[in-house]
């Protein structure tokens, strides 16, 4: 499958390249950054440097690709939790969550592709006693309101297209994040948030899927009833073409 992945060159992304080529896929990853096209390329993948706010050059991209199926893990979370600037990473984000998504999604409906993979969050439901499920409310705090409405806004967009996927994970940690540790309820290891896409990618229903360790706040059974989400996925070192030490949080 022709797959065009957009965020190639970010956490999640720099896992999930070398899963798709080793699963025989094609792969066109976006990067923003021209200092991230070779690295891109050593993964495997035909590097696009493309900015998703660009919605024409986005689309021409994409059109370009002719991918049979887009896969979307863009972030842009500059600056770490606790940090002064923080507030604006989480602006940024939204911003990216919004404005990102709906141009790529546009760019994927003008090429005819029907299939979406895209990357949420499974930290912002309600909170309730006993495991979240995917059909439980958004928590309503102001606090998260700025969050909480792009994230909305980036599932409707992605749902809209006839196979469009959500994966909601949980806190990353891993190579590439601001944790090596698990972080906080609910976590995923990132190389088993990449593995998850691959497998939605082939194997996945349309709709929206928790992606997360076991945890007594949040269920992740649909995902593994669907396409056999491992939460204890581990990708070797001697796999990857980037080192595990990469610490670069952005796409």
């Amino acid at each position: 499958m022709r797959v065009f992945l957009a965020g190639a060159g970010g956490a999640i992304g720099r896992r999930l390249t070398p899963l798709l080529r080793a699963a025989g896929h094609e792969v066109a990853g976006t990067t923003r950054s021209p200092d991230k096209a070779d690295a891109i390329a050593k993964l495997g993948a035909a590097p696009v440097v493309v900015d998703v706010f660009d919605a024409p050059a986005l689309a021409q991209a994409v059109k370009q690709a002719a991918p049979q199926a887009v896969i979307h893990q863009l972030t842009d979370l500059a600056f770490a939790p606790g940090t002064p600037r923080y507030q604006e990473a989480l602006a940024r984000n939204a911003r990216l969550r919004i404005e990102g998504t709906r141009n790529l999604v546009d760019a994927a409906r003008a090429a005819g592709v029907e299939r979406m993979v895209a990357q949420s969050i499974a930290f912002i439901y309600a909170p309730r006693p006993g495991a979240r499920v995917e059909s439980d409310p958004f928590n309503d705090d102001p606090a998260v309101a700025q969050t909480v409405s792009a994230v909305r806004a980036l599932e409707a967009a992605v749902l809209s297209l006839p196979q469009g996927i959500v994966l909601r994970y949980g806190f990353f940690y891993g190579p590439g994040t601001w944790s090596f540790e698990t972080p906080r309820s609910p976590s995923v290891h990132v190389d088993a948030a990449a593995q998850a896409a691959l497998l939605a990618l082939g194997q996945a229903a349309p709709g929206v899927y928790n992606v997360a360790e076991d945890d007594a706040g949040l269920s992740s059974e649909k995902a593994k009833r669907a396409f056999g989400f491992d939460a204890g996925f581990r990708m070797s070192s001697s796999f990857l073409g980037a080192s595990d030490s990469e610490r670069t949080r952005n796409p």
